[in-house]
């Protein structure tokens, strides 16, 4: 019984994580687009809907299962001893964070707010897509 349950809290996780990821990879790119258009435009405030509901209905409430499962999976498969799961929670924090900026950044196209350019939300683009990967690494390789 407890392992048809740890697999199965295994695969929500992982769907979760799945569901956060690409909110995480999108919403960059609708700050992107959404910096190039006119304020007060309609493109523009389709671009505030866009992002507000990304946020709302796909990345928080995939966030907070990917931790609740994530946490669970780690307790109950006492891998809280292990190098590499401390690795991979310090690199869950820092996508939290990012997550947090992103957030904040959401409200900020919401009020008309565009103290950045562009071009920097084509770089800070690439910052969820690196904790990803080295994520992965951390759960799949288990360096140390």
């Amino acid at each position: 019984m407890f392992e048809d349950v740890y697999l199965w809290l295994k695969a929500l996780h992982v769907i979760a994580v799945i569901a956060w990821m690409a909110g995480m990879l999108y919403l960059p790119r609708l700050f992107v687009y959404h910096s190039e258009a006119e304020i007060g435009s309609k493109q523009s405030e389709t671009f505030k809907v866009m992002e507000r509901r990304l946020l709302k209905a796909i990345i928080n409430p995939a966030m907070i299962v990917t931790w609740l499962a994530g946490l669970y999976l780690a307790w109950s498969g006492h891998w809280f001893t292990f190098g590499w799961l401390h690795v991979k929670l310090a690199l869950v924090l820092a996508m939290s964070a990012v997550h947090g900026f992103f957030s904040r950044w959401v409200k900020d196209f919401a009020a008309d707010r565009r103290p950045r350019s562009q071009k920097f939300y084509r770089i800070i683009n690439e910052v969820p897509t690196v904790l990803m990967i080295l994520i992965v690494v951390m759960v799949i390789v288990k360096p140390f």
